[in-house]
């Protein structure tokens, strides 16, 4: 069974690794509703009972898979869903962060779920055209009203973490963090552990480009984002990062481990107040990086990666640029 460690001071405790369930209805692709089945189920009997899905994942058809697989479990697993977007016709248009609209996605996440609160709400993306103590006011509404446990956002910068922190306490932070992205050292890590908030790192596997298979943008399949979303995979970025996951290959091998399960280990080093998030829609993969939990890494082991991954060793931005708006954002 997995260790257990706590987000923020207000009481959330989850397993030490959690898992992603975005890519079994979303962004990657065709995926198989029977074996990501079997992978939530095998994560409840491994102790990873922290699930992290969002209405925007399909949109909703994440939630729903996790309700149907949870129906009559619901008090085994810690749920995290998030809110933040407006639809159109399936396709989000723009923020919204109304706290109207919050309620609004607050009942039909829980419907979908089927459950009666949501242990993690978080906000998806900061809204620009809404100031965030509105946010964090709301949220601590539905705290009071019992269909939200603990508050968290997403992808925000330091400014706005201290404004919603003021209001209502945030308990986790999800943002990408992993040897090949590690921006947040910078000023927002600090600024989690002055406040008392945990971490929730997503993609800590590079989206797979940390785990030995990385591929290049063009050879991944129809309808995986990975194609167009993410300039690191392309050209002669693609070229430049390899070396990267090659030196990653070399000293997993040499403790007789994995690449993903030597980049998960090293996120978990990086103290108690972090747990990971790997996504997977193969059972295999799950056990893979659960195993990282007890895996020890030494000083010697640390001190390489940190030399080969330290600050602007990627090459490429994570996202298009006409994402980058909505990522790490502190507005007015």
């Amino acid at each position: 069974m997995l260790s257990t460690r706590r987000l923020g001071q207000q009481g959330l405790e989850v397993p030490a690794i959690g898992l992603g369930c975005m890519g079994m209805s979303y962004a990657y692709g065709a995926s198989d509703e029977a074996e990501s089945v079997r992978v939530m189920e095998r994560a409840m009997e491994l102790g990873c009972q922290f699930f992290d899905t969002a209405e925007v994942y399909g949109p909703y058809e994440n939630e729903r898979l996790l309700g149907r697989v949870l129906k009559g479990r619901r008090d085994k697993v810690v749920i995290a869903t998030k809110f933040g977007f407006r639809f159109e016709n399936g396709v989000v248009t723009g923020a919204d962060s109304r706290p109207s609209h919050i309620r609004e996605v607050v009942d039909a996440s829980l419907a979908r779920l089927g459950t009666d609160h949501i242990d993690l709400l978080y906000q998806h993306r900061v809204d620009p055209n809404v100031p965030i103590e509105e946010v964090a006011g709301t949220v601590g509404d539905l705290v009071k009203a019992g269909k939200v446990l603990y508050f968290g956002l997403s992808e925000a910068g330091e400014r706005t973490i201290r404004r919603a922190h003021a209001v209502h306490p945030v308990s986790a932070l999800q943002s990408e963090y992993s040897l090949w992205h590690r921006d947040i050292e910078a000023s927002i890590l600090p600024c989690l552990r002055e406040l008392g908030i945990g971490l929730v790192p997503f993609a800590p596997l590079g989206r797979g480009f940390l785990t030995g298979t990385a591929r290049r943008a063009e050879d991944f399949p129809q309808g995986d984002s990975r194609r167009t979303s993410d300039p690191r995979l392309q050209g002669e970025n693609f070229d430049a990062n390899m070396q990267l996951a090659k030196a990653l290959a070399s000293q997993a091998d040499r403790i007789g481990a994995t690449p993903a399960q030597l980049a998960l280990a090293w996120l978990l080093s990086r103290g108690d107040d972090i747990v990971p998030i790997p996504g997977t829609r193969r059972v295999s993969r799950l056990e893979e990086n659960l195993a990282a939990a007890s895996l020890r890494i030494d000083a010697d082991v640390a001190r390489a990666l940190d030399a080969r991954f330290g600050a602007g060793a990627t090459t490429g931005s994570r996202y298009k640029e006409t994402a980058m708006m909505a990522l790490l954002a502190d507005p007015a």
